[in-house]
Order: C-alpha cells, then structure tokens, then sequence
C-alpha cells in the first residue's frame, strides 16, 4: 500500500497542471477510502513543480490588470484567479504532508479536501479561460503565495496563521466585489463559478480556524494571542480592510483577532 507521504510528494512534484488536478483528487478519494497508509516517513519538497514555460516575474514586476471590461482584462483576470487556485492546490497538499504525521488524521482529511476543492476550482476557471481563447501560463505570473506559505515550513501553527487564516481569508474580503462586477456584467457562468469558489474558501479558512485552535492547545498558548504573534512575525504583507467581517466570522476568525494586527 503506498504511504499518504509518498502519494502526496509525487502530486506535489508533478508539474503538469491537468495532471496535478487529477493526482490531488485521487489522493483525497484513496485517503477517505483508507487506500494510503498513514505513514509520514519521508519530506516533501522544498519547492513544488509547475508548468513547464510558465513564466515566473517578482510580484513588483507584475503587469498591472485593467478594470475595465474588455476581453484582454477579463483574460488577464480569470488567469490570475487560475494561478491563485493552482497554487493553492500545493498549498493544501503541502500542509497535509508536510504536518501530518503530527497533527493525526482529522487534519490530514480537511486538507486533503481542501486540495481536491482547489483542484476542482482551477479546473473549472481554466476551462472559463479557454472559453476566452486563453489557458493557463499564457500571462506571467508570481510566486508571492508559495513564497508567503514556504517561510513558515517548521511551524505548523505559523503556516496555520499564514495561509488559511490571512492568505485565503484575504480572499473572503475581495471576492465578492469581483463578484458584482462579473454578474454586473451579465456573465453568469462567471457569477457561478466565483460563488462557488467564494462558498468553498469559507469553510476552507474555517478549517484552517479550527486547526489552529488545536495547534494552540498543544502550546498550551491562548489562540488569538498566538495567531497575533505569528502573524507579525511570518507574514510581511499587512492586513489592509476592508474586510469581509461576516464571511470572516462565519469561518471562526472573529474582528477582535484581525483588527488588532490591520
């Protein structure tokens, strides 16, 4: 029987984007149906592959997106969004590797459907760029997230912190502006796909929420406190509002955490 370890680090060292969407998935399903041993005996990587010819600029370099709605905006949209939740597959599949020997298989499920939720997200936004005639890796792109996420790499409360609790939360204040936009626009297929992503990543911070709060027990540290602490420490952007208090709250991340570090 292959190890959740083993099946893990292969997906995240598979570069082909259609193919990682399908490894993430499979691995959620074989871990639910009890086909992966829960064995974490071997690393995952330090860095995890993407499409070959995808072209990589520092977050600064990147080319500023339009507002408006012409086709070349909205392209230039829909492949930031692609990227965002390409990425974010790795993110889900490095946290469940990377900490799940420690944290037990509760943890290790959540974010194993985490990753297959992303899967599905990237999946359907490429097929809405496709739609545009574009794909994934026609636009460059950036590493910010996988940056932001790879510094907290020994710290499972730090990446807790970090990643479902400010990087995809950063997510539940902006998405429902795009939201307007698109539906404003008549574009319903859009307006669907976006609120299913929104839905997805509120119970994906609230994962997140919930495992941090574990993380603190086993510190013995009050969870606000810590996350305060980690946060100040790990993230190097800043928490800007406005934010979107009630999706934040319907995922276990009350005001009293976040207006404190903004």
């Amino acid at each position: 029987m292959q190890t959740a370890a083993q099946a893990i680090r292969e997906a995240l060292l598979t570069g082909d984007a259609r193919a990682k969407v399908m490894a993430a998935r499979r691995i959620a399903r074989d871990w639910r149906l009890g086909r992966l041993a829960p064995v974490f005996d071997i690393a995952m990587p330090e860095q995890p592959r993407w499409p070959e010819g995808l072209e990589l600029l520092p977050p600064n370099r990147m080319p500023k997106r339009g507002k408006g709605g012409s086709l070349k905006n909205s392209i230039a949209l829909w492949h930031s969004l692609a990227h965002i939740e390409f990425v974010a597959i790795d993110l889900a599949l490095d946290m469940a590797g990377r900490f799940g020997g420690t944290m037990g298989p509760e943890f290790i499920g959540d974010f194993l459907a985490v990753a297959a939720d992303e899967a599905m997200h990237f999946a359907v936004v490429e097929r809405k760029l496709a739609s545009m005639g574009a794909r994934y890796g026609s636009l460059p792109v950036h590493a910010g997230l996988w940056e932001a996420a790879h510094e907290t790499r020994h710290d499972v409360a730090a990446r807790l912190a970090v990643v479902p609790m400010v990087l995809e939360a950063r997510g539940l204040d902006v998405t429902p502006a795009m939201l307007e936009r698109i539906r404003a626009s008549g574009d319903h297929g859009g307006t669907a796909i976006l609120q299913r992503i929104l839905d997805d990543e509120i119970r994906h911070v609230a994962v997140g929420a919930k495992h941090f709060r574990e993380a603190s027990l086993m510190r013995d540290e009050p969870p606000r406190k810590l996350w305060q602490t980690l946060v100040k420490l790990h993230f190097r952007g800043a928490l800007k509002p406005p934010f979107n208090d009630s999706a934040r709250l319907a995922a276990g991340l009350p005001r009293d955490w976040y207006a404190a570090v903004a």
